[in-house]
């Protein structure tokens, strides 16, 4: 049966062009098809958008919207292009609406502690420009050069310092927002402490874009540590008996702002991307760095590391062979995916079942007979195991996907979650009653109606 359309694309792109002529709009272009799919739709979906459109303050976003409302049409929030849970790619039909050109650091305060800046800020870029001042921003995650300030509040994004300084909503004070509808609305502030309101500031924080577009995001900032920041390497015989050195180190006192660990098909990897020799030392690879506390904190490390049967174990306060080690952690990705198709996950465990939930990953990949490199945040329970397969299979095999859901299943059994710093997009969507039960999963639907009625919101992602 045919169906009659009320409009064609040509009225509705014109319409847009009308309502936003400040934006930047793209039609079918290779602006357009670049940043359509940016390599994790290509099998989940087609990704044929309208427009691409490239926004560049508030105006242009409440127009973009008001077209969406009119026309009905899919919104999908973007800024850097990031995502690796298919949580920005478009959707048929739809307007990718970017604030990648929003990238002003509107404000850096160094007495208050804390940046205003828009949401397309590249993270790196704002923690060197509070570095200038004597200041830091805390949250690195791994896609700290490229990722930006609006996605990484979106989807709640980790790093390596998350064990010290928290994750983006632990450092988040205020946002601003505009709704759906079009209004643009003030969330939290300036101040450290807030007990006025309900938290809407962190409702929106890791929402996905899902209840409404980030126009502003107020961040706080810390000072630069005195003394010298010692960086090591332990290794282990295995990522159990790592997992118990983080452990321990954790409940010492001593503070450390990172704990990585990568097992010893990640080293091998490593070895194999730099040109070094690392998998030579053990089957598994703890890096740490200290910040504070001196000669005294050091002691205390190198005992509990030694009492745990740490080998090995090297540190340095020189500032090339530092950089040299934690770029170690961040080569880790290329260096896997390197070796052929992957699917890396992102699940998370309460810090005392880390252990178990490693032994768990090895224990898979030898029933079922399945490549897993294993490597993570162990200081704060986030591990990342990536399954890999022959290069020139382009679908997963299906031991590799039995062996993520029983991952899945096992960190949650361990009281965790499937989804530590990645976000949900249309990736984990459809677990979203395992995880949450049906109660919570029903309320985040209520919610979500209530700040977007029509659902035109990067509908499927977060929630299905």
């Amino acid at each position: 049966m045919a169906i009659f359309t009320a409009y064609d694309n040509s009225e509705i792109l014109a319409a847009l062009q009308d309502a936003a002529p400040h934006a930047e709009i793209h039609i079918d272009d290779k602006i357009a098809r670049e940043h359509s799919a940016n390599g994790n739709a290509q099998r989940e979906i087609a990704g044929k958008i309208l427009a691409y459109v490239a926004v560049s303050d508030v105006a242009d976003i409440q127009d973009v919207l008001k077209i969406a409302r009119q026309y009905h049409m899919p919104v999908v929030p973007q800024s850097a292009d990031t995502s690796t849970v298919i949580g920005s790619d478009g959707i048929n039909g739809s307007l990718i609406l970017s604030t990648a050109r929003m990238n002003r650091i509107k404000e850096i305060s160094k007495g208050d502690l804390l940046a205003v800046v828009e949401p397309g800020v590249i993270n790196g870029d704002l923690d060197k420009a509070a570095r200038a001042q004597g200041l830091f921003y805390a949250p690195d995650p791994g896609s700290k050069p490229i990722s930006s300030i609006g996605g990484n509040a979106a989807t709640n994004a980790g790093g390596m310092s998350t064990v010290k300084y928290g994750a983006t909503t632990d450092n988040v004070l205020g946002l601003k927002v505009v709704l759906a509808d079009g209004r643009e609305i003030k969330l939290g502030g300036r101040t450290y402490k807030h007990a006025f309101s309900y938290d809407l500031t962190h409702l929106f924080v890791g929402s996905e874009g899902t209840l409404g577009i980030i126009t502003e995001v107020t961040v706080k900032l810390n000072p630069i540590p005195i003394g010298t920041p010692v960086v090591g390497i332990a290794y282990f015989d295995n990522m159990t008996a790592l997992a118990k050195g983080v452990e321990d180190l954790r409940l010492s006192g001593i503070y450390p702002v990172m704990l990585e660990a990568l097992d010893g098909l990640t080293v091998a990897a490593l070895d194999r991307y730099e040109g070094t020799h690392y998998a030579e030392g053990a089957e598994a690879m703890l890096l740490f760095r200290l910040d504070a506390g001196g000669e005294a904190s050091l002691k205390m490390a190198e005992q509990i590391l030694n009492d745990d049967h740490a080998k090995n174990i090297k540190v340095t306060s020189d500032p090339k062979e530092a950089a040299a080690i934690i770029k170690l952690r961040q080569d880790m990705l290329p260096a896997v995916f390197a070796n052929g198709q992957h699917i890396m996950e992102d699940m998370a465990v309460p810090l005392s079942k880390l252990p178990e939930m490693m032994d768990y990953i090895a224990s898979v990949a030898q029933d079922l007979n399945v490549e897993i490199y294993t490597a993570g945040h162990a200081g704060d329970g986030n591990v990342h195991p990536t399954i890999i397969w022959p290069a020139d299979e382009e679908e997963p095999p299906k031991e590799a996907l039995q062996a993520i859901r029983l991952m899945f299943r096992k960190a949650l059994a361990l009281g965790g979650t499937i989804s530590g710093e990645h976000a949900v997009g249309m990736s984990k969507n459809q677990w979203n009653n395992e995880e949450l039960g049906f109660d919570v999963d029903e309320i985040q639907h209520q919610i979500k109606g209530l700040f977007d009625p029509l659902g035109i919101l990067n509908p499927k992602r977060k929630i299905d």
